[in-house]
């Protein structure tokens, strides 16, 4: 793999004539979990696009050719695992959404178990196969990090304390049947993925459309988000380089405040943000989930992405905010 390829990340939204290039393999048949939700959507699209045959794995009964049933929280996942027999890889990003809910025990308990459960689930399952896919690609979270201040955080720096850090651990260790059988595991360690449609930003656009924005808190933690077009390009970096392995930061090489990314979201929406959310507030209507999703601090950088060549299509706030929420790209963010 050529350390200059640019990646296709056009398979979410309009073409982006400077960044297309074909891609460097077509890859076989490949599994995916979790294909409903933004980020697995477009990844099934873009894996489509290349020429790749996806096989989507399904909670509920398949209703085409393409769909495989599984039910994670049961004994037996799978009826049957011969339609698993070579697969070339798999991409695991099912998982429940942490900011849907006030965390409490029964949505901690969803949580816990829609990563960590389901994890282990495949990881079992892609082992015992007599044929296995040379590649698993977990999803994994800035989270694991916890509330680390101003402390810069590559993919070395150890886990943190808190519910998301002891999640993110269990769901990354959960995955090591895989990696026992010879599988090559990456655990794909995303900041927050800004981008149109569902996700982090279609909760904010809202408010800060209306005028109605503000810091979270006192605005000085750090935010590691990533583009969705580069989450994209980064799976599928991450299938095709063979170098790339265990934890990788998933996220922009330029982390910001709070204060910095609520500026750069109101001035791509033309309009002010002077309504900051105090802690206080946020932890009396949030609880536990203000400290750790919304108040805690991650500055995290791509180091093990940008040893092995890889490079952001949408690398500054501006320019990935400025994509998300359709504005020009001639300077209106």
């Amino acid at each position: 793999m050529e350390k200059n390829i640019i990646y296709p990340v056009n398979a979410v939204g309009e073409q982006d004539q400077a960044a297309q290039k074909p891609a460097a393999k077509a890859p076989g048949t490949i599994l995916l979990s979790g294909g409903s939700g933004m980020v697995g959507s477009s990844v099934q699209k873009a894996l489509l696009a290349r020429g790749a045959c996806v096989m989507q794995l399904v909670r509920r009964e398949p209703d085409s050719a393409g769909q495989l049933q599984w039910k994670p929280d049961a004994g037996m996942p799978f009826r049957d695992t011969e339609p698993l027999e070579g697969l070339s890889a798999a991409v695991h990003l099912s998982g429940a959404n942490v900011a849907a809910h006030r965390w409490t025990p029964a949505y901690k308990r969803e949580i816990w178990q829609s990563r960590v459960q389901s994890t282990r689930a495949l990881a079992e399952a892609l082992a015992g196969l007599r044929r296995r896919p040379a590649v698993l690609i977990v999803a994994s979270a800035t989270g694991i990090y916890g509330d680390r201040g101003d402390e810069i955080l590559e993919e070395g720096s150890g886990a943190g304390k808190g519910f998301l850090a002891d999640v993110c651990s269990e769901w990354e260790l959960a995955a090591r049947p895989a990696l026992e059988a010879g599988i090559r595991v990456v655990h794909t360690r995303f900041g927050v993925v800004l981008g149109r449609g569902e996700g982090a930003l279609a909760k904010m656009l809202p408010l800060f459309r209306l005028g109605l924005g503000g810091r979270l808190g006192s605005g000085r933690q750090w935010m590691s988000w990533v583009s969705l077009e580069d989450v994209i390009a980064a799976i599928l970096f991450a299938l095709d380089t063979a170098a790339i392995a265990g934890p990788v930061n998933v996220t922009a090489a330029e982390p910001v405040t709070n204060a910095e990314f609520t500026r750069a979201l109101a001035k791509a929406v033309h309009r002010p943000a002077i309504l900051p959310a105090p802690a206080f507030a946020l932890r009396l209507a949030l609880g536990e989930m203000a400290d750790e999703a919304l108040l805690a601090s991650a500055r995290a950088i791509p180091a093990k992405l940008a040893g092995a060549g890889f490079r952001f299509t949408y690398p500054t706030i501006e320019e990935a905010l400025g994509r998300a929420v359709g504005a020009e790209s001639d300077g209106a963010v």
